[in-house]
């Protein structure tokens, strides 16, 4: 129904966030229970390894040179935000906001909300996933930089789909 926005749709898109952030701390938990830092168990040979590493910076390491306290202070802040900035965005087009964008949104705020939390207890990102080919090795990730990828994905998807609807205010 245009101009509604249901309770069950607008709070499953939290839901859902809250989901993938469950998810992704308790992948972390197991990797950091199971595996030594910086030790690898193969899964699917010359692809697919689970390998615990942590990630003092951003996406691929960037800023992982900066001094710590610089470094945490301004990535905490930045998702801090950036997940701001998509809940009020959220909240103030809510009769505009279809399914896809509700998807993509639970998964980038729920991915975010996953590494934020590592930040914050660890001053780090636990990543675990290794892809490779040879020794072409993928940086490693985990499963709310997974989600904030097809959250992304998602969005340029919808933006795409929606390129002639009027802006949203």
């Amino acid at each position: 129904m245009k101009g509604s926005f249901p309770a069950l749709q607008r709070y499953g898109v939290y839901l859902a966030a809250l989901i993938v952030v469950l998810a992704d701390q308790s992948s972390k938990y197991l990797v950091q229970s199971l595996v030594p830092l910086h030790h690898s168990i193969p899964v699917i040979e010359g692809f697919f390894n689970i390998t615990y590493v942590r990630n003092p910076g951003a996406a691929f390491g960037l800023l992982a040179q900066a001094g710590p306290a610089w470094r945490l202070f301004f990535l905490v802040a930045v998702s801090l935000v950036f997940m701001s900035a998509l809940v009020i965005y959220l909240e103030r087009n809510r009769d505009r906001t279809g399914k896809i964008l509700y998807v993509s949104f639970a998964l980038i705020l729920g991915g975010a909300a996953g590494n934020l939390i590592d930040r914050i207890i660890h001053g780090e990102v636990v990543d675990f996933l290794d892809l490779y080919i040879k020794s072409l090795h993928w940086p490693a990730f985990n499963l709310a930089d997974s989600a904030i990828s097809i959250g992304v994905f998602l969005l340029l998807i919808d933006v795409i789909l929606h390129r002639d609807s009027p802006p949203a205010r």
